[in-house]
């Protein structure tokens, strides 16, 4: 609905008749920038104003000034000029819901970046847990600080960064400060009046060396006796399958029945680290493949209801194994110990790096590698190289010393240790 500019007074405001549909503006012929809303219920005195900055327009705002019938058309009108008045001298009005470099607190931005960025984009929960935990347990008492004021006090991230070196370890305060900075840097694209100067450039990061931890064919023998001998059937599964996929232990704990083809060979890890853009299928050799079998068996003796959903179930909350790790004086490796020398012995396989790579779901570097679809070499020429590898594991134990260990690994079901 389309009306003329009027002068808008307690008077005029009265005559409009209310809207029957939706709203419409009438505007003040006197005072520009003021006007009346009219809904289908209530008449509205409105401001609308530029607010500028630095010479250049950075965006108009329109408020309520007050209701006819509670607020004369003086009072509005007065009220008004002092708004449109504190537009132009670059003044910002006053909104409780905006969100400034005073009110944009670590918490807010956390839980943005948790939303927005890492949900949104699929990352794994693990990764969202990390995160997690690093806000809310590590930096807790930085929650509610404004951005702001950690902008200004670098000094206090460095020594929270040394703090947390001390009493967990260098690589997690790497992790937290990194966590931190990722947070930051997100709230301050969003926001220009957050500072820029990201107080984590003040911390000195602690060098993190690449562990070494994996084994080499001599030290296979004596690990495979130390496996045999461990009496938790199903963990001994877990840990067999872990060293002949290479794969991450976190992604094999929730792995599901319904993620194994025994017909195409093949085992889908559905949300691996990097979460689900990094799906991708683990080709079976034959001796992953009767390792599953046994585990899927024990698992059915072991864990009847959390078996029909986990091929490693457990009596936990979530109905899948969580904690695998082992007294070292009993089985000294495991978890990414095994991921490495997986690793190792694909190298003494002769298996070239860019096959590892793809094995491992490594991300590929160079123009050339990006160029190679995955999927069409999983069951023909990786799974050919899974051959080789679990064979050259295999072939590492010793004949003399290793009959029922050998029995074992050839088997579909549970072994005599068992």
């Amino acid at each position: 609905m389309k009306t003329e500019p009027i002068l808008i007074t307690d008077k005029s405001t009265n005559r409009l008749p209310f809207s029957e549909v939706g709203q419409y503006k009438v505007l003040d012929v006197e005072l520009n920038g003021f006007f009346l809303k009219i809904g289908k219920r209530t008449k509205s005195y409105m401001v609308r104003g530029d607010y500028w900055q630095d010479g250049r327009r950075e965006f108009s705002i329109q408020k309520k000034v007050g209701e006819f019938g509670t607020v004369s058309a003086r009072e509005a009108r007065s009220k008004a000029k002092e708004m449109l008045a504190k537009f132009s001298r670059g003044e910002r009005p006053e909104d409780p819901n905006r969100l400034t470099a005073e009110t944009i607190t670590l918490r807010k931005a956390w839980c943005r970046y948790r939303d927005a960025h890492m949900i949104r984009k699929g990352r794994a929960e693990r990764t969202i847990d990390n995160y997690r935990d690093y806000m809310e347990r590590l930096l807790a008492d930085w929650l509610d600080w404004p951005l702001a004021k950690l902008s200004a006090r670098p000094n206090l991230v460095a020594e929270r960064h040394e703090q947390l070196s001390d009493k967990h370890g260098p690589y997690i305060a790497n992790s937290v400060m990194k966590a931190f900075r990722a947070i930051y840097n997100h709230a301050a694209r969003g926001n220009r009046e957050i500072p820029s100067y990201n107080p984590v450039l003040a911390v000195d990061w602690n060098v993190e060396h690449r562990r070494e931890t994996g084994m080499g064919e001599r030290e296979l023998d004596e690990w495979f006796r130390r496996l045999y001998e461990l009496n938790k059937p199903l963990r001994r599964e877990f840990h067999l399958f872990t060293l002949l996929s290479g794969s991450r232990p976190t992604a094999l704990k929730e792995a599901r029945v319904e993620h194994v083809n025994f017909r195409k060979r093949m085992l889908h890890i559905p949300k691996p680290k990097g979460g689900a853009d990094k799906a991708f299928d683990i080709p079976l050799s034959r001796a992953m493949t009767r390792c599953l079998l046994r585990a899927i068996r024990i698992g059915r003796m072991l864990f009847p209801v959390q078996s029909e959903y986990w091929i490693f179930p457990a009596d936990s909350a979530s109905g899948h194994l969580i904690d695998h790790k082992e007294d070292r004086k009993i089985l000294p490796k495991w978890g990414n110990d095994l991921r490495q020398t997986y690793r190792n012995l694909a190298q003494v396989a002769e298996v070239s790096e860019l096959d590892v790579h793809l094995l491992m779901n490594h991300s590929l570097r160079g123009v050339n590698a990006g160029y190679i679809t995955r999927d069409r070499l999983v069951q023909g020429h990786l799974r050919k190289q899974q051959e080789r590898i679990s064979a050259n594991i295999l072939d590492s134990l010793n004949e003399g010393n290793s009959t029922n260990i050998s029995g074992w690994l050839k088997s579909r079901a549970l072994s005599d240790a068992n």
